[in-house]
């Protein structure tokens, strides 16, 4: 837009602006997955992954195995995309959240009452040869660099909920044909260069429905918040891929880890670029709280829910005024 102020469709109220000054010396957990492949170790960063699952619902993985090729194609696919013309890109644009392939801005332009600093692609990609046809032929190498990334990511993400079911002492077994025949979806969010960053954000304090989102940025911006409701901004780490825990694993581990809430703030000077996978069980599989994690101390805290009423109660509801997880929580 080059624009010198931010439209007022943009601007927050005063109470929801971001903090653009927060301490960026917060140590926050980062973990090295080679360690999970030696015996002396893998004890060690299990308990690690535990208390970041516990404590914030979130950490970042280095060694995670994906070359860094792999991840640099990845973010000049998307950059190549946000390049191309506008009528190019308006050709996918849609307000349809059940559409597998859709183009837009804000959160839904369509119904957002305040806007938001963001234009995304996403769309579904496991199993990826049911969905690539459907993806972007603009550019040319769209569909075999976001390809190769979407592929490494599904094997990162059984490999991370593996590891975090076993926290949980829950058998992975039990759960392996919904995880591995489960949604993933690509969000590609492009965050300009905001002349006024300190009035609006790139995207409101949200959770994630699934069960993980394995997020790669091309810098710092994102904030998250810790179980005392303190807003800590993440340090970005060439290479490292953010591992944010959502809705589905709050559930299913009933209440024991928390989904984390997170935005996007902006920058004056830099476009920012994130390319999350957002991973849930099958679009109709309902999840509830394990039977394991249930006993008269710890009783079913949730309502039992699947990706398609996450998707349900988005057409009509604003994230941004209420989470979907506080419609599904028992009342004490």
């Amino acid at each position: 837009m080059r624009v010198p102020h931010v439209p007022q469709r943009y601007v927050l109220p005063p109470s929801q602006r971001p903090n653009l000054t927060l301490d960026l010396t917060t140590t926050l957990p980062i973990i090295d997955l080679s360690t999970l492949h030696h015996a002396s170790q893998r004890s060690l960063t299990l308990d690690t992954i535990q208390g970041a699952c516990k404590e914030l619902g979130f950490f970042q993985v280095v060694n995670h195995c994906i070359p860094l090729p792999v991840i640099h194609d990845a973010l000049a696919a998307a950059t190549e995309f946000f390049n191309l013309s506008l009528e190019e890109k308006m050709s996918l644009l849609s307000d349809n959240v059940h559409n597998p392939v859709r183009y837009g801005t804000s959160l839904n332009h369509a119904s957002d009452k305040v806007h938001y600093w963001r234009d995304f692609i996403k769309h579904y990609s496991h199993p990826i040869s049911d969905w690539i046809h459907l993806w972007p032929s603009n550019p040319p190498s769209y569909k075999d660099k976001m390809g190769n990334y979407a592929k490494a990511v599904q094997v990162l993400h059984k490999q991370l909920m593996e590891a975090i079911l076993e926290t949980l002492g829950l058998n992975f077994g039990n759960l392996q044909k919904e995880i591995e025949e489960g949604n993933q979806l690509m969000a590609i969010n492009c965050y300009p260069a905001c002349p006024e960053p300190d009035l609006t954000l790139g995207m409101p304090p949200h959770s994630d429905y699934g069960t993980l989102t394995v997020l790669l940025q091309s810098g710092p911006g994102l904030q998250l918040q810790d179980n005392k409701k303190k807003w800590l901004s993440v340090p970005f780490v060439e290479g490292a891929l953010l591992v944010q825990l959502g809705d589905q694993i709050e559930v299913m581990s009933n209440g024991q880890y928390k989904s984390v809430v997170h935005q996007v703030t902006l920058s004056a000077e830099n476009k920012r670029l994130s390319i999350a996978s957002l991973h849930s069980l099958p679009i109709n599989k309902k999840i509830g709280p394990a039977p394991e994690l249930v006993d008269e101390q710890h009783p079913v805290s949730y309502n039992e829910f699947s990706f398609r009423d996450f998707l349900d109660y988005i057409s009509s509801n604003d994230i941004a005024d209420k989470r979907f997880i506080d419609s599904i929580k028992k009342s004490v």
